[in-house]
C-alpha cells in the first residue's frame, strides 16, 4: 500500500488533494491530478498553518488533518492487476503522460509509421495498432460508436483501407511540423484511450511482453513485482538480454555478498541487471537507458526530467508477484 502522496504524483488522488487547498484557498493551480512543486509548495503552506511536520508531503497525519480524518487513500492503479500497472509505468515514460493519458497518447507520421497511439505507441505502419482497433470495434462497437459519432464511418473506413491509405490519411490529418494531430482525431483518439475498454485491449496486446517478462525474472532468479516491471521495461525497450549481458549478470550476481537480507538481494539483483542491460546499449543511449532503468530497479528516480516512485505512484511494490 502507498506510504504518500509526493512531487511526481499524479491520479485522482492527487486531484483530490488539489481540490481540498484549492478549498483552504492554498492553491491556486490547476487541479489536473499531477502532483508538481505549485502542489508541494501548497502542502507545506498548508502542514505549517497546523502544526504539522513541513515536508511537502501527504502521508497519513497530513492526509487526516486535511479531510477531517479517515486512512490515507489508496490509489485506484493499487487495485488493477501487475499486468496493467507495469504497463502504465512504462508507457508513462514512453509517452511522457500520466495515467490514464498514457494509454491515450497519439502521434502522427513522424517516423514514417504513420498514427502512433497507446501506452506502447503501437502503429500503422509495423500493423501493430490495427488489431487493437479491429479488437475494440468487434467486442464494443456501441461504445466505439458514441465515442466518435459522426467520424465513425471515417474511422472504420481508416482502419478498414490498405497501409498506403492509412499513411496518407494521417498525414493529411496532422499538422506537418509537429506530427500532432488536428482536431477532432486528437480529442477522439484521447476519449478512446481513456475508457477502460480500450485500456483492457492494451493491456491484452501487452500480455507476451509480460509473460516473458516473469520468465526472465524465474531465470535470474527475482521475485518481486518491481522485478517483472523491469524485466516488462526490458522487453519493450530493449528486447532481450544477450547471452554474454546474461554471463556478466550472472557473474555479478554471484559475487554479491552472503549477509544480505532477502530484499537487499533482491534489489542487488535488480540494479545489477539494470546497469548491465544498459551499458549493452546503443552508446549514445547508455547513460538514458541507465537511467530509466536504475529507476526502476531501485523503486524511485528521476526519468526524462519526471520523477517517478514506483509504489506511491503505480503500486509496483518490492514484494512477490
Amino acid at each position: 500500500m502507498t506510504n504518500a502522496y509526493r512531487r511526481g504524483s499524479k491520479g485522482p488522488e492527487v486531484k483530490k488533494i488539489q481540490a481540498r487547498l484549492a478549498e483552504l484557498g492554498l492553491y491556486s493551480g490547476d487541479c489536473d491530478g499531477i502532483f508538481g512543486g505549485g502542489t508541494e509548495s501548497s502542502v507545506k503552506m498548508f502542514q505549517k498553518q497546523n502544526g504539522l511536520g513541513v515536508d511537502g508531503v501527504v502521508g497519513e497525519g497530513t492526509w487526516k488533518k486535511l479531510f477531517g480524518g479517515g486512512k490515507l487513500q489508496k490509489p485506484e492503479i493499487c487495485k488493477q492487476k501487475l499486468e496493467y500497472r507495469c504497463l502504465a509505468l512504462t508507457g508513462t515514460i514512453e509517452t511522457s503522460k500520466p495515467v490514464p493519458d498514457c494509454f491515450a497518447a497519439a502521434s502522427g507520421d513522424f517516423d514514417g509509421q504513420g498514427l502512433s497511439f497507446g501506452a506502447l505507441q503501437w502503429n500503422l505502419g509495423q500493423g501493430s495498432l490495427q488489431p487493437l482497433f479491429k479488437e475494440m470495434a468487434q467486442k464494443h462497437p456501441s461504445l466505439l460508436e458514441d465515442i466518435c459519432h459522426d467520424y465513425f464511418p471515417e474511422l472504420k473506413a481508416i482502419f478498414t483501407s490498405d497501409k498506403d491509405d492509412q499513411l496518407a490519411w494521417v498525414r493529411s490529418a496532422q499538422d506537418q511540423r509537429r506530427f500532432s494531430l488536428f482536431e477532432p482525431w486528437k480529442g477522439l483518439l484521447t476519449a478512446l484511450g481513456r475508457t477502460e475498454e480500450f485500456q483492457a485491449i492494451q493491456v491484452n496486446a501487452a500480455g507476451k511482453l509480460f509473460k516473458d517478462a516473469k520468465a526472465l525474472c524465474a531465470e535470474y532468479g527475482l521475485w518481486s513485482e518491481r522485478g517483472v516491471a523491469l524485466m516488462f521495461d526490458i522487453k519493450v525497450q530493449n528486447g532481450s538480454i544477450s547471452p554474454l549481458v546474461k554471463s556478466q549478470i550472472m557473474a555479478d550476481i554471484a559475487r554479491l555478498g552472503s549477509g544480505l537480507s532477502t530484499d537487499e538481494t533482491e534489489e542487488a539483483r535488480l540494479v545489477i541487471v539494470a546497469n548491465r542491460r544498459a551499458e549493452a546499449s546503443n552508446p549514445r543511449w547508455i547513460e538514458d537507458v541507465r537511467k530509466r532503468k536504475v529507476a526502476i530497479a531501485n523503486g524511485e528516480g528521476m526519468v526524462h526530467g519526471n520523477y517517478l516512485h514506483l509504489e506511491d505512484q503505480f503500486g509496483i511494490r518490492l514484494k512477490p508477484f
